[in-house]
């Protein structure tokens, strides 16, 4: 069973075809990989599989369950996170706040003993305290817990907006240019933690990022959108192989396929 199936996704906002007709799929514990230039649908997706946008037409699936028209806290409480193209977080609180504020769902009182400060309320404000430390630790962010998010740099600012999402306990994560703002190195590292966090968490993880290395050394399989559809899809290797995505996207020449190469382009 497919932990998120994408079937025949299209979504027009006027007389512009967003997406049109694009199907993916993601297993237990993959990671799957988007590319794509700009304009070519890759946030619109995620807005379509989050419950931001309604498709026109075609089916979102978690789980083999039918989300298509889920609200966007509903689709959260399933197990669905998901970080933004621009830092998803409250910049003006430190990043240990944030990941407070992310653990709302999780909060086993009712808001009566909140407001009256019962034990039950203190201890699960220190269960919930203790676990965002974790995560900060899991992060290599431990060293900024208290350190306003505004006041970071951009990469870390990134890093930072996925311990929070991964503080809502997600099982499917969706990551939107993850490795915005961060040099070859700092990408490398973020594709280590990736890995780790994937085995640590048992997540399924699908990513989004114009920084086509990290992509093709985290991913088990990838797919490459343009104007909306879906053009090549398959291996890490395969696609890079694809005539087109390696001359447009990826700036090289493809190598010539042997005869167990081939690619799967979009029907």
């Amino acid at each position: 069973m497919s932990v998120l199936e994408i079937s025949r996704l299209s979504i027009h906002f006027g007389g512009v075809k967003a997406l049109q007709n694009v199907s993916l799929r993601a297993g237990e514990w993959e990671i799957v990989g988007i590319i794509g230039p700009n304009g070519a649908g890759k946030t619109t997706l995620f807005n379509c599989i989050t419950g931001f946008y309604a498709p026109t037409k075609g089916k979102v699936r978690y789980r083999d369950r039918n989300i298509t028209r889920m609200r966007v806290h509903e689709r959260t409480a399933l197990g669905i996170g998901r970080t933004f193209q621009n830092v998803g977080l409250v910049k003006n609180t430190t990043v240990l706040e944030n990941l407070l504020t992310a653990q709302h769902l999780q909060i086993g009182y009712d808001p009566v003993a909140g407001i009256m400060g019962s034990p039950a309320s203190f201890e699960e404000e220190r269960r919930l305290t203790e676990r965002a430390h974790q995560i900060l630790g899991l992060m290599d962010l431990e060293e900024i817990a208290k350190v306003r998010v505004a006041d970071l740099p951009y990469g870390m600012q990134k890093r930072a907006e996925i311990a929070a999402v991964l503080a809502t306990d997600p099982d499917l994560m969706l990551l939107d240019e993850p490795g915005s703002g961060m040099g070859p190195e700092e990408a490398h590292e973020l594709g280590d933690t990736l890995l780790k966090l994937r085995e640590e968490f048992g997540l399924t993880i699908v990513l989004i990022d114009h920084h086509v290395p990290l992509v093709t050394r985290v991913s088990d399989y990838m797919y490459c959108l343009n104007f909306g559809e879906v053009l090549a899809e398959g291996t890490p290797d395969v696609v890079r192989a694809h005539p087109e995505v390696a001359r447009a996207y990826l700036g090289e020449e493809p190598a010539e396929p042997d005869d167990d190469t081939r690619v799967q382009e979009a029907v």
